[in-house]
């Protein structure tokens, strides 16, 4: 299943940020908020602390590219805000996987 409905508005974005639970590591804060569906839905925020837009645009595709190769391993039905601190501009893409997985496991958002 590849979300095909990620999180856009800034509305959406801030109820996930007001009504969600956090969990972080060195390269991602992630919040989790149930949407009472049975899918996932993603939303990447990456500031200009972290550099340019080269540098935020490819954390992004690193960052999806992520989830999406795990996402069978998520639970489902929830609205997922996933932020890039700012050593992240430094990470290669396992790095980035790493620390997904790892903040999800944090949550317990992941099947076993």
């Amino acid at each position: 299943m590849i979300f095909t409905d990620p999180l856009k508005s800034n509305l959406e974005f801030r109820d996930v940020y007001k009504n969600g639970r956090s969990r972080a590591n060195t390269y991602l804060v992630v919040y989790l908020l149930e949407n009472n569906t049975d899918r996932n839905r993603l939303g990447i925020s990456v500031s200009k602390k972290v550099g340019n837009s080269v540098v935020r645009h490819r954390l992004k595709r690193l960052i999806k590219e992520s989830y999406r190769l795990h996402e069978n391993m998520f639970n489902s039905g929830l609205n997922i805000v996933a932020i890039a601190r700012v050593g992240a501009d430094k990470a290669d893409y396992h790095a980035i996987e790493k620390a997904l997985l790892h903040v999800m496991r944090l949550h317990n958002a992941v099947i076993k």
